[in-house]
């Protein structure tokens, strides 16, 4: 992990020349004066608040839901206070007793207050909040885990190196406004009119904020300027720090995948229960693993939309179907990975299609995700008559391996049961494919030119001249945290390598007409119908309802091509493209 550590803290001391922190560097100039240890305060205060939101801001809107904007909105609003401190004197010494008794209530001298760094503090904590870096695949993969609630030591460890880099080349150019402002006799004069101004300029900025244009100009930066990203993406992209990324995403699921002396079983340990389940589908009463005792059980963790918790679903419900007469029963926990698959309609539906007659327990809030300290979709539990863990498995595969030991333990049961496995195909990719790549900006990783953007309705020029697994959008679109909203003229493309497209799509604001269109292109043409996915028809994909759809496969045929999506109806919204051999 020692290379990891280095590369993340290099990555964050270069971030100060990224254009994504350009607009915040003139309130951290402006903000720097006013005592000889507020760029201190500022730094420190950027670093925790940016970590703390990075790691942490989904188990706390886990414990107390809220909408995650009121954040930046509360952060705009101090900012805006500190603007007016500068332009407003009265206003300054108001808010400075303020400041000076409540910072007194925490132990904090008045001495500690005259220095700046309360304040400067304050003013730090806030522009954490408001901050988005440029993400290369270091940080990308913190967001990621951190989205999935799947934080240990090491993600922690090279959040605070990146932190570190990052506030290093901040705490310079703080303590560079502080001395040039505060002790430059030339500058002396004008204090008060240089205060005024800077005051204006943090106003404006916690307008851009609240309105959002911040994000847009951040984007338009970052399109202007997009070597960073580039440069950047090739930093993070060497064979040594991929390695110990997967690492990173891996190492919970190694650690609880260990053989048991080449068995079928892996582990032992008692089963958690199900809890905090917001419905139960397929069954007439909530189940726990108490009244399961004396059956085999089979806990499936799976949403709907998952590419690869649907090319494990056949075999899981060949299973149930072979051996339920046996005492073998399955659960299939759905935690969303998205906010429409919290619906349970959705769900419903999606119970019909992949034609699933087990118990399924809606765990909408994460609750029994949590319990099995869970990290993976699709996660399966295998569970003996007593109630124990006996093997576990993350990811499709290894069905041969399940399934007997599906039997050996109905076998340990008193059951009579057949030898024979099914011999249903492994679509489990046996290729290198394109990674899992996500249109929100929370987890965005392979946008190119740049490897992250920030939120609000903006217009894209599409490119033509991508990388190898990246995508470009074109037009208008409207960027949030989970998904990218087509607007008028939307298009994008990605240069991928599979045999097989997927991409999650919604009605949205197009369900008010019955739902949108989405034209398809292959490698500049509009795809045929000989290698059009399942929801193709004639080269359009008409968006319904909020699934997985199919768009395009080559039968088997794996290579690299590029998929162009023309939006012809504004309001259909796109989370993520998966990949099939």
């Amino acid at each position: 992990m020692i290379i990891l550590f280095f590369f993340a803290f290099i990555s964050g001391f270069v971030t100060i020349f990224a254009p994504c922190i350009w607009p915040i560097l003139p309130i951290v100039l402006s903000s720097s004066t006013g005592g000889h240890r507020k760029p201190l305060g500022i730094t420190l205060g950027i670093m925790l608040s940016f970590a703390l939101l990075t790691l942490f801001l989904s188990y706390f809107v886990k414990l107390i839901p809220f909408d995650t904007n009121y954040l930046r909105i509360f952060a705009a609003i101090i900012i805006a206070l500190l603007g007016l401190t500068l332009i407003i004197p009265k206003f300054s010494i108001i808010l400075e007793g303020f400041v000076s008794r409540f910072a007194g209530r925490f132990g904090s001298s008045n001495q500690t207050s005259k220095t700046g760094f309360f304040s400067g503090f304050i003013t730090g904590l806030s522009l954490g909040v408001v901050w988005t870096p440029c993400a290369g695949p270091i940080l990308a993969t913190i967001a990621t885990l951190a989205a999935t609630q799947s934080v240990n030591l090491a993600t922690v460890l090279v959040t605070f190196f990146y932190v570190i880099g990052v506030g290093i080349p901040l705490f310079i150019f703080s303590e560079f406004g502080n001395r040039i402002f505060g002790k430059s006799k030339l500058l002396s004069k004008y204090t008060i009119t240089l205060q005024r101004v800077f005051g204006i300029i943090i106003l404006l900025t916690a307008l851009l904020i609240l309105t959002g244009y911040d994000t847009v100009l951040e984007t338009k930066l970052l399109k202007y300027f997009p070597s960073y990203s580039n440069a950047l993406n090739s930093f993070e992209s060497n064979t040594a720090v991929k390695k110990q990324l997967n690492s990173l995403k891996n190492t919970s699921a190694l650690n609880k995948s260990q053989d048991f002396n080449n068995s079928p079983f892996n582990t032992d340990y008692q089963a958690p229960d199900f809890v905090g389940i917001t419905k139960w589908l397929n069954t007439n009463k909530p189940l726990s693993i108490k009244d399961l005792k004396g059956k085999v059980v089979l806990v499936d963790f799976w949403t709907y939309t998952c590419i690869n918790c649907i090319r494990t679903l056949p075999h899981v419900t060949s299973w149930y179907q072979k051996y339920k007469d046996k005492g073998f029963v399955v659960i299939g926990v759905h935690t969303p990975e998205f906010q429409f698959e919290h619906e349970t309609d959705n769900i419903e539906n999606a119970i019909k299609m992949y034609n699933i007659h087990y118990p399924v327990a809606q765990d909408n809030n994460y609750a029994t995700w949590t319990n099995y300290n869970n990290e993976y979709w699709p996660a399966e539990y295998l569970i003996d008559v007593n109630g124990n863990v006996r093997r576990t498995h993350f990811g499709e595969g290894k069905y041969d391996q399940t399934e007997m030991a599906i039997q050996q333990l109905l076998k340990q049961s008193g059951e009579n049961v057949s030898q024979k496995l099914d011999n249903m195909p492994d679509q489990t990719p046996k290729v290198q494919l394109s990674p899992e790549t996500y249109l929100g900006s929370k987890r965005m990783q392979y946008y190119y030119p740049s490897l992250a953007l920030s939120n609000g309705e903006q217009n894209f020029t599409l490119s033509d001249n991508l990388n190898i697994n990246s995508f470009s959008f074109g037009g208008n679109w409207n960027i949030t945290n989970e998904t990218a909203i087509a607007g008028k003229t939307a298009v994008l493309n990605y240069n991928f390598i599979a045999g097989k497209v997927y991409i999650i799509l919604r009605p949205g604001a197009a369900a008010k007409t019955g739902g949108g269109k989405v034209k398809v292109y292959l490698d500049g043409r509009v795809i045929d119908n000989s290698v059009s996915g399942a929801d193709d028809n004639n080269g359009i994909i008409t968006v319904n309802s909020d699934r997985l759809y199919s768009l395009v496969d080559l039968h088997g045929k794996v290579g690299q091509h590029v998929i162009k999506l023309q939006f012809e109806t504004p309001g259909i919204e796109a989370y993520t493209f998966t990949f099939g051999q």
